[in-house]
């Protein structure tokens, strides 16, 4: 519980995350939000980009004793995996969002082989679609993928669907309620603002509507 309020502090204190209820972000979805996720930024901060990669180090340690081959999302998650294959003296691949157009059609660009033990590293996990389209592209080459581990998770009720009805596992550093509540105790929100806040990971779409 410690490293995850002290994940969420770092994420707020370098602007990697904002929380603006009153006038939301719009999703490349389309969706209007009362948060926006950027853990690009973490890489800029030695201090932060540390840290986050110790704890995924010792997560996939803890949760994934067995881990052959670290596997990144592109393109957000490349360089976290990255350094956490380098720390863990693992091979490293990334997965594609989609086959590339030309030469070979990658969509997995590194090597791996078939029966491999793999832990898939996301910075962030919304919806959870694209963090388990990476997934499955590994499993459809035989791989055996153990599980997922990410910054920083919405807690989305689809996504906890989608990665139960994929029978994989999700372990992240921080999340939206953890996170929600760091904000309000370190002075980021008004007490009176997680409320719409809480409703909103409920219900996103619901919560948008009141925007339109």
């Amino acid at each position: 519980m410690e490293l995850s309020k002290n994940c969420a502090k770092y994420l707020l204190e370098i602007k990697a995350i904002k929380l603006s209820p009153a006038e939301p972000f719009t999703w490349a979805s389309g969706l209007k939000s009362p948060i926006y996720c950027d853990n690009r930024k973490t890489l800029s901060y030695p201090e932060v980009r540390t840290f986050i990669r110790n704890g995924l180090v010792e997560m996939i340690k803890s949760q994934y004793p067995d881990t052959e081959v670290i596997a990144g999302v592109a393109t957000g998650a490349i360089a976290q995996g990255a350094l956490v294959a380098e720390a863990m003296n693992l091979p490293f691949v990334y997965v594609r969002s989609e086959e590339k157009k030309h030469g070979l059609t990658n969509i997995v660009e590194g090597v791996v082989a078939a029966g491999q033990k793999v832990v898939v590293v996301e910075d962030l996990v919304s919806t959870g679609q694209s963090s388990l389209k990476a997934a499955q592209a590994l499993r459809d080459m035989g791989c055996d993928v153990l599980g997922m581990v990410a910054i920083f998770t919405y807690n989305l009720p689809v996504a906890a669907q989608r990665f139960e009805e994929a029978k994989l596992s999700l372990h992240t550093l921080t999340n939206y309620p953890i996170l929600v509540e760091k904000a309000a105790a370190e002075g980021y929100i008004k007490a009176a603002e997680m409320e719409t806040l809480n409703q909103w990971s409920k219900d996103p779409a619901a919560w948008a509507q009141q925007f339109e």
